[in-house]
């Protein structure tokens, strides 16, 4: 064909997500498969946000508020912010692509770790921004080395904490240092998908104060991960007036759909909830540290709902070993593994496979 297309479509790869649990059990044959590749919450969702999306199924027909208002309203009420400094997005991968849109342009160079969330480096590509990669230091963020990689073409600093998929955080204090020294016409945005997980006391908590006291930093937050929301897409961005103003001319008129925006709500309400997903996590890291221990096998610990383990094999091989025998991972490149925390039965059932798979 004589089409042609945005040149810099070259250097982008299609999404390839994992398997889905039907397909493996057809391809292998397997009655039982477990998934922990993509950080989902084991426990599910609320059944509050369960019963809120029942409800709202009588109304499929309309369509949703596209200003999102009563979840902007409940997100304001939580946080004691105004509804203006609020976003809500079809998850944090559309706002992560609204924010490249909304502030990259050919030739701006743009600051992110080398092992990441992928999706930094394809929005910054897709926009023809210039990416500038800086290694992570003992698997976490390297912050003086990206203050040091700042120029006058810098525009924008992808920051991930804690990290996916190192599972690493940066504390209070080195973040304040670092914002403190990012030039106030370079944006800082801060990813913390995986806040809920966290069990340091050293983690800034209270982003918000960072989006107070520096104009330049917006702050991502996501529904999909300790709120089990996912499978409907839903996550939200707080940031000064000015700065969601211009990301909001480029956001799809309806990008959040009805059931996300009840879903939301009520589960913001089921502290409860949340609390015995916070629980869970913290005893199946506990649980997979020790195996790991055990195994003689590498881990920097995490502050999330995963761990980075180095397998001490091909890590693509073992992956398509455990699949064969029913528990899904993800392979992160070289003799690293990302294994999701799932309930205590899921998290057994990984060890003896993963056992029988690097023994053999």
């Amino acid at each position: 064909m004589n089409i042609s297309y945005r040149e810099e479509l070259k250097e982008l790869s299609p999404y390839k997500p994992g398997k889905p649990i039907d397909d493996v059990k057809r391809e292998y044959g397997l009655k039982e498969v477990i998934k922990l590749a993509s950080n989902e919450n084991p426990l599910g969702c609320s059944e509050k946000a369960k019963e809120a999306v029942k409800a709202a199924c009588e109304n499929l027909s309309i369509y949703p508020d596209g200003n999102a208002t009563l979840l902007k309203e409940a997100l304001a009420k939580k946080y004691n912010i105004s509804t203006d400094e609020i976003l809500p997005s079809s998850g944090s991968d559309e706002m992560i692509d609204l924010i490249a849109k909304t502030f990259i342009n050919k030739g701006d160079e743009i600051i992110m770790a080398d092992i990441t969330f992928p999706r930094y480096i394809a929005t910054t590509k897709m926009m023809g921004g210039i990416p500038k990669i800086i290694p992570l230091k003992n698997y976490t963020y390297d912050l003086d080395g990206m203050l040091k990689a700042i120029t006058d073409k810098t525009k924008l600093i992808w920051l991930c904490n804690p990290n996916n998929p190192t599972g690493t955080m940066v504390s209070e204090k080195d973040i304040i240092n670092f914002l403190d020294k990012v030039p106030e016409n370079v944006v800082v945005a801060y990813d913390e998908a995986y806040r809920e997980y966290v069990t340091r006391k050293d983690y800034p908590m209270d982003s918000i104060k960072f989006v107070k006291t520096y104009p330049n930093v917006l702050t991502m937050r996501t529904f999909s991960k300790a709120y089990g929301l996912a499978g409907i897409r839903v996550a939200y961005t707080i940031a000064n007036k000015e700065i969601i103003e211009n990301i909001n001319k480029v956001r799809g008129p309806f990008n959040v759909n009805s059931l996300a925006q009840i879903a939301a709500i009520a589960a913001l309400e089921d502290k409860e909830f949340l609390q015995k997903c916070f629980d869970v996590n913290v005893e199946g890291k506990k649980y997979l540290y020790d195996e790991f221990e055990k195994m003689g096998l590498f881990f920097p610990p995490s502050e999330t709902n995963h761990i980075f383990v180095d397998v001490k094999k091909n890590g693509n091989e073992v992956f398509m070993e455990m699949q064969k025998r029913g528990v899904i991972i993800r392979p992160m490149g070289g003799t690293f593994i990302r294994v999701s925390i799932g309930t205590m039965e899921e998290n057994k059932k990984f060890v003896e496979v993963l056992k029988e798979v690097l023994n053999n």
